[in-house]
């Protein structure tokens, strides 16, 4: 169902009905998935809603650090909510902070769900058996481990293993936490549904540092990110 031409959505409810939304800065039609939603918060003050789960009429914008930037700039919010509201200087950072938290939130998940293994050797273990969904670098690890485990993934040779996403967005420091294991450097996401939540965040938190998403990450943005396709 094809969202109608209007700037707001109708409440949380309303959110969720259409898989398509009109940007309020470009006016092109998008998936849900490749945007985020805004309300106004108690204080008159725009809301990153990254969940779409935050009560009121919703604002969309495309999920783009420079798309979110240039909407602040040109006084897309107050035109789209018809109203007077105060658009935080670091709302940009803000959004950012969100989409990772809620990332390394849906890992945490996988983790206590037995999903994501790490170690050097596990990983290497999970990559042999070739029952992987994603492949988790920390953006902080050194380059030669990155490149072995890299290499061995390269030499399974399947369509599969071409394919797989490879992540190195959060810190290990961020990856102790969430999974809540010492010294995270390297981990192996096994398939599942709790993985492929975590592996939509993932990519939505790159689209919006980077501006692109599926194969483009590859040859755009292998620093930090997700590098692969999108699935």
């Amino acid at each position: 169902m094809l969202a109608t031409h209007e700037e707001l959505d109708h409440g949380m409810q309303g959110a969720m009905r259409g898989a398509e939304r009109y940007c309020a800065l470009s006016r092109a039609l998008k998936p849900i998935d490749e945007m985020i939603r805004f309300v106004v918060g108690p204080d008159n003050e725009t809301v990153p809603d990254v969940k779409r789960k935050l009560p009121g009429r919703g604002l969309w914008i495309t999920a783009s650090r420079s798309a979110l930037e240039e909407a602040a700039k040109r006084n897309v919010f107050a035109r789209g909510f018809k109203r007077a509201v105060r658009v935080p200087g670091d709302l940009a950072d803000m959004t950012e902070n969100l989409l990772a938290r809620a990332a390394l939130d849906a890992l945490a998940i996988a983790g206590k769900a037995g999903a994501v293994v790490s170690g050097f050797s596990k990983v290497e273990a999970a990559i042999a058996a070739d029952d992987l969904a994603a492949l988790i670098h920390a953006c902080d690890a050194a380059a030669d481990g990155k490149r072995k485990l890299d290499a061995m993934l390269d030499r399974q040779g399947t369509h599969k293993s071409r394919d797989l996403p490879i992540i190195d967005a959060f810190t290990g420091a961020q990856l102790d936490l969430a999974l809540n294991r010492p010294n995270v450097v390297h981990a192996a996401l096994l398939a599942g549904p709790v993985s492929e939540t975590f592996l939509a965040r993932a990519m939505r938190l790159h689209r919006f540092r980077t501006g692109f998403a599926g194969d483009e990450a590859q040859t755009n943005a292998p620093d930090k990110g997700v590098r692969g396709t999108e699935t």
